[in-house]
């Protein structure tokens, strides 16, 4: 059975409503993003999750995505398909 994973568990932000915030603000940046809402500051697990969303656009994925798969740095621009629509 897939994954839904589609919000920053600790304090219930959906990635889609962090991408809104995002785009409104001009957000680049985890950091930037956590000065407009409250998000990733406990287990901090949302944030490849994050970092993928401010990079590509998505909000859903169905695979556990880690640091190392996607760090902070990644100036990769590719899209992805969205496994959540």
């Amino acid at each position: 059975m897939p994954y839904r994973i589609d919000k920053c568990l600790c304090f219930g932000r959906r990635f889609d409503e962090l991408k809104e915030i995002a785009s409104e603000n001009d957000v680049r940046s985890i950091e930037e993003l956590q000065e407009f809402v409250l998000f990733g500051m406990n287990c901090m697990l949302c944030h490849p999750y994050v970092r993928r969303m401010l990079r590509t656009g998505q909000t859903c994925f169905s695979e556990i995505v880690t640091d190392a798969d996607e760090p902070a740095s990644d100036d990769s621009h590719e899209t992805p398909s969205n496994p959540c629509d």
